[in-house]
């Protein structure tokens, strides 16, 4: 997938999870909050946005099995259309290539 694409797709999730009902947030966020942990474990520290579109091309099933594990009685939270895309959104901004929105040097 190609990077574009993905930057689609997460900003979406952040939609998506600024839209959840009050009552669903703070579980939504804790699962965001676990993968972005897991995204800089995997990752490390110098990574670029096209990198991070990599591995998400890989898949996000680790991401909906780290949800479930974080928030067991809250099926909502398990919408990787939701934690996932959020979670990549919200950890490309530490992109070594990502300024204001936008790619580096594209």
């Amino acid at each position: 997938m190609a990077y574009d694409t993905a930057i689609e797709q997460w900003r979406e999730g952040v939609r998506r999870l600024e839209e959840a009902p009050p009552g669903q947030r703070e579980a939504l966020e804790r699962v965001v909050v676990r993968i972005v942990a897991e995204l800089r474990r995997r990752l490390g520290g110098a990574f670029t946005a096209e990198e991070l579109a990599e591995l998400y091309d890989e898949g996000t099933g680790w991401c909906s099995d780290l949800a479930v594990a974080t928030a067991p009685e809250d099926p909502y939270a398990w919408d990787a259309r939701v934690v996932a895309d959020a979670a990549f959104a919200r950890y490309l901004r530490g992109a070594a290539d990502f300024a204001g929105g936008r790619r580096r040097g594209v």
